[in-house]
């Protein structure tokens, strides 16, 4: 997410002149993206309204998104890759001091990329917790009689007390925070996500996104989809 003070750097998107169009985000990474977004709220959804059946079923979506970006996030597109966003403390403080690279305004900048490990791991978290939590009337993980009676228990407190509530919060403030680039600094962050592309000042790398990688995403989810399918009939 670009932060205010690039506005100096010369490498916004808001800078006249001529500007280059450059393929930041694959088509597997955009909709994994959106796929996540809405199989959140669903879970949201399904969880504050007691429609477990359903909050399992996409309970099992999300394990299987949340696993597939693991591995594409080695194997995707280069700005979808954890290389290209994974910053040294010192590259965010000058970032947060203005001082942003051109590779910060390309991808996720040092501050987005925060929130991105933080909502994955967040939710990661929380699909692991789901799996072996029990409410003790008719909601019980697939994974409750392969863990301790105190791991359950602990597991549970979390998914239903803590965890759904940072989830609600970062979403919130992702949310907020589009908002304000997109209303006030006129930046475009919603744009790229559906088409994929963004204009630059200058070059960048292209991330790969032909039909032999989207191939072998589709690969790659359906071994992930699979997985979370296994994990579904280990529930009694």
């Amino acid at each position: 997410m670009p932060d205010p003070s690039s506005l100096s750097t010369g490498f916004t998107e808001l800078e006249a002149g001529p500007t280059l169009r450059v393929r930041v985000w694959d088509l597997p990474t955009r909709i994994f993206h959106w796929a996540l977004a809405l199989a959140v709220i669903g879970q949201l959804v399904t969880g504050l309204s007691g429609l477990m059946e359903w909050h399992f079923r996409n309970g099992y979506l999300l394990l299987a998104l949340l696993l597939f970006r693991l591995v594409w996030g080695f194997i995707g597109g280069h700005w979808s890759r954890f290389a290209a966003f994974v910053y040294s403390p010192g590259a965010l403080l000058d970032y947060l001091r203005g001082r942003a690279r051109p590779d910060h305004l390309v991808g996720h900048t040092p501050l987005g990329a925060l929130s991105v490990f933080a909502l994955l791991a967040v939710l990661a978290a929380q699909v692991a917790t789901g799996l072996v939590s029990d409410d003790e009337i008719s909601a019980a993980g697939p994974l409750t009689r392969f863990v301790s009676s105190a791991t359950v228990s602990l597991a549970s407190t979390w998914h239903v007390a803590v965890g759904k509530w940072i989830i609600l919060a970062l979403v919130v403030l992702h949310v907020l925070a589009v908002l304000f680039y997109v209303g006030v600094r006129r930046q475009q962050l919603v744009k790229p996500m559906i088409s994929g592309d963004k204009l630059l000042a200058q070059q960048a790398a292209q991330s790969r996104d032909n039909a032999a990688a989207r191939l072998l995403a589709l690969l790659v989810f359906a071994c992930c989809a699979g997985f979370a399918y296994w994990i579904s009939t280990l529930r009694l």
